[in-house]
C-alpha cells in the first residue's frame, strides 16, 4: 500500500511499504477514506519529538470503510463506516472504567519510555512515535486498529466524512479544552492560537455558554475564521510583548481578565522580540523543549480564581514558567491528551442534528500523494493554509 512515511526532519515521502494485517484477536483493518494533517503532525515533521525512527508511518486523524476484523470485534462488521479517535485505549483498566480513556494502562506497548520522560505512560497513540506505542498511522490507504471493539465509532448514512472526520481528534480536543474552562453564563474566554484545535475551542466555548471569546493569532485567514465563529480577534504581533498582551487583555475586560484561557498553541510558539528569541534559543540548543509564550501569556492574563485549560500539546521541560502567578491569583490548571470515548457519541450528536458542521475549518483537500507539499505548506501558513484533508 501506500503510505506516508517520515524520513527525517522536514523529509516525509509517499512510500510503497507492506499492508497491514491483523495481529490481535481485537485488531481491526481499515481502508482509509480521509486522513489529515494534524497541527501535532508538525511537532514529528519538525522532529520536536524523540523516538522517531525512519520509515514510521505518521498520521492519527483518519476514518474509514472496515474491510477485515479480529474474532473478539463482535460490534463492527465488514463495509461499516467508522471514524477512530487517536488514542488507542484497552476499556477495561482503571483509567478506561474512569473515563479518562488517554491514560489507559494498557495502550502503550512502550509505556517504559514514556514512564523515563513522564513518570508514567499515557495511553497509546495512531503515527505519534515510539513514545507512544510506536503505531502505524492513518496517513495511508489501510491501517491497523487494535483494540478496534472500544475505538472506532460508527457513522450513520447521511453524514459525509467532511462533518465527521474532526471527531478524531480536533473537534473532541477542542470541546475539552472549553469544557475543561468550567463555563458559566457571562464568562469571557481568551484562546491563544486559531489553528483547527483554537477554532474549535472557541465554537465549543459559545456552544457551552460563554457570552464572549477573545481569539489570539497572528494570521489574518486565521482571524478572519475566528470573526466567522462569533470570537473578537486580536493579532498579538500588533500589540506587542507579553505585558502589553495582558494588559490589553484586562482592557478588554474590564481590568479584571477573562475567566478563563485556552492555550491551544503548545511547543512551537511564536513570540515577539527578546523573549520571543530567548525561547527559540533555548528549544533549539535543548536546554528546553517548549517555547511556552501563549502558557506564560494565559498564566498572567487570566483573572484571579480562572482556569488556563491546556489542550497545546507540551513533551518535556520549560523555563520561566510564572509559577508565583498561578499560586498567587488560586489559578486552576486542567490539561491533557483527550479523553476521546468521552465525547464521540455526544459530538457526534451535535453533527447529526446541525449545531455545528465540522468542515468548515478545512482549507486545502489533498491526494495522499501529494501529502509532502500539504505538509509543507501548511507548516510554512502558505495560501491562507488552517487544514488540510488528504484522500487516498
Amino acid at each position: 500500500m501506500r503510505a506516508l512515511v517520515w524520513h527525517g526532519t522536514h523529509d516525509v515521502r509517499v512510500d510503497n511499504v507492506p499492508d497491514p494485517e491483523i495481529l490481535n484477536p481485537r485488531d481491526a483493518i481499515l481502508r482509509i477514506t480521509s486522513t489529515a494533517i494534524c497541527g501535532s503532525d508538525l511537532h514529528l515533521y519538525d522532529n520536536y519529538i524523540p523516538t522517531l525512527q525512519k520509515g514510521d508511518i505518521l498520521g492519527h486523524e483518519f476514518m474509514g470503510e472496515v474491510v477485515e476484523t479480529g474474532p473478539e470485534v463482535k460490534n463492527l462488521r465488514v463495509g461499516d463506516r467508522v471514524a477512530v479517535p487517536f488514542t488507542i485505549s484497552c476499556g477495561s483498566c482503571f483509567f478506561c472504567t474512569s473515563d479518562l480513556w488517554s491514560l489507559c494502562d494498557n495502550g502503550n506497548p512502550n509505556a517504559e519510555m514514556a514512564e523515563a520522560m513522564w513518570g508514567f505512560s499515557s495511553a497509546g497513540m495512531f503515527g505519534y512515535s515510539h513514545l507512544t506505542g510506536g503505531y502505524a498511522g492513518g496517513q495511508a490507504e489501510y491501517v491497523r486498529v487494535p483494540y478496534a471493539d472500544v475505538g472506532p465509532i460508527k457513522i450513520p448514512e447521511g453524514l459525509s466524512d467532511d462533518q465527521v472526520l474532526f471527531l478524531t481528534d480536533v473537534f473532541p480536543t477542542g470541546f475539552m479544552a472549553a469544557e475543561n474552562c468550567s463555563i458559566q453564563p457571562g464568562d469571557t474566554i481568551a484562546v491563544w492560537g486559531c489553528g483547527p484545535v483554537g477554532q474549535f475551542a472557541i465554537r465549543s466555548a459559545f456552544m457551552l455558554g460563554a457570552h464572549r471569546v477573545i481569539a489570539l493569532d497572528r494570521f489574518p485567514e486565521r482571524l478572519r475564521m475566528a470573526r466567522e465563529g462569533g470570537a473578537e480577534a486580536l493579532d498579538y504581533t500588533e500589540v506587542g510583548n507579553t505585558l502589553d498582551v495582558v494588559e490589553r487583555l484586562r482592557d478588554m475586560t474590564g481590568g479584571r481578565g477573562p475567566d478563563a484561557c485556552i492555550d491551544a498553541v503548545g511547543m512551537e510558539a511564536h513570540g515577539v522580540g527578546l523573549e520571543g528569541w530567548y525561547d527559540k534559543v533555548k528549544q533549539v540548543t535543548q536546554m528546553q523543549t517548549e517555547r511556552p509564550i501563549a502558557l506564560r501569556q494565559a498564566i498572567q492574563a487570566c483573572r484571579k480564581g480562572g482556569v488556563v485549560s491546556i489542550p497545546g500539546v507540551y513533551g518535556g521541560v520549560a523555563d520561566k514558567i510564572p509559577l508565583g502567578a498561578m499560586m498567587n491569583k488560586g489559578l486552576t490548571l486542567r490539561m491533557g491528551q483527550t479523553h476521546m470515548q468521552r465525547y464521540l457519541q455526544p459530538l457526534l450528536g451535535h453533527v447529526e442534528e446541525g449545531r455545528i458542521d465540522p468542515s468548515f475549518v478545512i482549507t486545502h483537500r489533498m491526494r495522499l500523494d501529494d501529502a509532502p507539499e500539504g505538509y509543507r505548506i501548511f507548516r510554512d501558513k502558505q495560501d491562507e493554509c488552517i487544514k488540510v484533508v488528504l484522500k487516498p
